[in-house]
């Protein structure tokens, strides 16, 4: 049975919401940018392909998130999550110091672009750990009856930091001229992430491991979980990967490229597209934690299932919306909802796959099924529907992409309903 502790788990749910906040503000202002670093790093003919090769550096990161949830994951299942959240933060103010500082290719040359590309592979390294530790972490300190609940949180503070990404961007838009933004502008958004940066470490430093990981360390640990996930727990990872991936390519095409379809395929002014986002981050911050206690009372399945089909259902519509009235105040509506329904898929996902592993592995199994989904679905996602936007010249290509994705989360979703006999919260 699982080990509750008693008593209030609120400091060690804010102790990993913060680096959390601070891993997901970077990864998202990289994407806000991406127009303004696709010019400086890596210059082309036009503009489509500057954008391109942009975005599909924000793509290359996600190559090294599996990589960071073997060894980040592995770690925090045999050195505690304690231990694992510290050295991903860590290793995401690498990176970010990397990119804000980072010369221009105007400056030297191919070594400019080079950078750029090994510091997203840190954070990629680093966010690839993140969800695995800060997941386990959030549930193991909570009661097991609320663990939907607590565990929401790790996406009520992804809410958290798409408000102030997109906070950020959107009052340097708004004050800056554009050859300010260009020229220095931007890189004060990623000097953000590093003043919150050592206030995160700090608090992750004074934290207590889980009651549940310091019962299976006296006992002992697995020595090599990411082996006993990959063979004992295979239908279950393979489902995870099912489960996350609908959610994750909604999530990034609305959350995280949203801006710059809405700039450059419906004309709307940066600051208004910005703003945008922010609804979305705010609308998810308050509304995750509401779905995730859903899940603990109704269960995750039918929870999530509800969620993936609406999603299903509303993405071509959604699209139609923009571009038949593409004006700030239908962007405004739809990122709202936007937020409701990302809330509504990606609030019972954590508690979910923390169900689906055992504690002697739970960090390596979240880590894995929900990386190497993102990794997938999600982390190309704006490159994909570039292309696609491209390739069709429709602008409602991205909706098609969100609807074949929210098909397969849909059927590991009753797949994993039917292994799971629909028992206990899942």
């Amino acid at each position: 049975m699982p080990v509750s502790k008693p008593g209030n788990p609120w400091k060690e749910i804010c102790a990993a919401s913060i680096g959390n906040a601070l891993e997901f503000y970077d990864l998202l202002i990289y994407g806000y940018f991406a127009i303004v670093i696709g010019k400086l790093f890596f210059p082309a003919a036009d503009e489509t392909t500057s954008l391109l090769l942009s975005v599909g550096t924000f793509g290359i990161s996600f190559v090294m998130r599996p990589l960071g949830a073997i060894v980040l994951g592995s770690y925090a299942d045999r050195a505690g999550r304690k231990a694992s959240l510290t050295v991903s933060i860590f290793v995401m103010m690498i990176g970010t110091a990397m990119i804000a500082f980072a010369p221009t290719y105007a400056q030297i040359g191919i070594a400019s672009p080079l950078i750029v590309i090994v510091a997203r592979m840190l954070q990629g390294f680093s966010t690839g750990g993140e969800f695995g530790a800060a997941t386990a972490f959030m549930v193991e300190h909570a009661d097991a009856k609320r663990r939907g609940f607590f565990a929401s949180w790790q996406l009520s503070t992804q809410g958290l930091a798409t408000v102030l990404a997109a906070g950020v961007s959107a009052l340097l838009s708004f004050t800056l001229t554009e050859n300010q933004l260009d020229d220095w502008g931007w890189r004060l958004a990623f000097g953000v992430g590093l003043l919150i940066g050592p206030v995160g470490l700090y608090i992750r430093s004074q934290i207590d491991e889980t009651p549940e990981f310091k019962k299976i360390a006296a006992a002992k640990p697995e020595q090599s979980p990411l082996k006993v996930v990959l063979v004992r727990d295979r239908i279950n990872l393979l489902l995870g990967i099912g489960v996350v991936s609908g959610a994750t390519a909604f999530n990034y095409v609305h959350k995280l490229y949203m801006p710059t379809y809405a700039l450059k395929q419906l004309h709307i002014p940066a600051t208004s597209s910005f703003l945008s986002a922010m609804v979305t981050g705010l609308v998810l911050m308050i509304s995750a934690p509401l779905f995730g206690a859903l899940s603990d009372r109704y269960g995750r399945f039918r929870v999530l299932s509800m969620a993936m089909l609406t999603i299903a259902c509303t993405s071509y519509p959604l699209f139609l919306l923009l571009t038949t009235w593409p004006t700030v105040g239908t962007l405004m509506l739809v990122q709202g909802l936007v937020g409701i329904l990302i809330a509504a898929c990606l609030g019972p996902i954590p508690a979910m796959l923390s169900d689906i592993f055992p504690t002697s592995t739970r960090g390596t199994g979240l880590a894995l099924s929900y990386n190497f989904s993102v990794t997938l679905f999600g982390g190309f996602a704006p490159l994909i529907v570039t292309w696609m936007i491209a390739f069709t010249e429709s602008k409602l290509a991205p909706s098609f992409y969100v609807m074949a994705t929210a098909l397969i989360s849909i059927a590991a979703v009753l797949a994993l309903g039917r292994r799971m006999g629909r028992r206990g919260p899942v």
